[in-house]
């Protein structure tokens, strides 16, 4: 497995911008899909994004399309989230998993390695 550190989350109003950051350590990383999650308060957790080991597909949540982009460089082992145009709704702790298989990108059953999760908080 790998090892998962997310960070970059934080305070932003509506309207606003940021980019969360997804670092791993471990075994290989790039032969890994990543997704990122969020879980809000009372809710249940929900798939937001995934990039394939390759990058070369990417997979979104209806919600997000047009606003997140999800990237990754395998040389740094890092996947970022970029979240435009973010609205309160959006409010949440953000995970990010990695998976060996690219089967169950949208479950999260699918990953086997997690972060811990880092807060992203929208102000209206």
């Amino acid at each position: 497995q790998v090892q998962l550190v997310e960070s970059g989350g934080g305070l932003v109003q509506a309207g606003g911008s940021l980019r969360l950051s997804c670092a791993a350590s471990g075994r290989t990383y790039t032969t890994y899909a990543v997704g990122w999650f969020r879980q809000a308060p009372g809710k249940e957790r929900e798939f937001v994004a995934a990039t394939t080991w390759g990058g070369s597909l990417t997979y979104y949540q209806d919600s997000v399309k047009g606003r997140f982009t999800i990237s990754r460089d395998n040389a740094k082992s890092t996947v970022w989230l970029q979240m435009n145009g973010l609205k309160p709704e959006d409010t949440a702790v953000y995970y990010c998993a990695a998976a060996l298989s690219n089967l169950r990108l949208r479950d999260w059953a699918g990953y086997e390695s997690r972060g811990q999760g880092t807060q992203v908080t929208v102000s209206s």
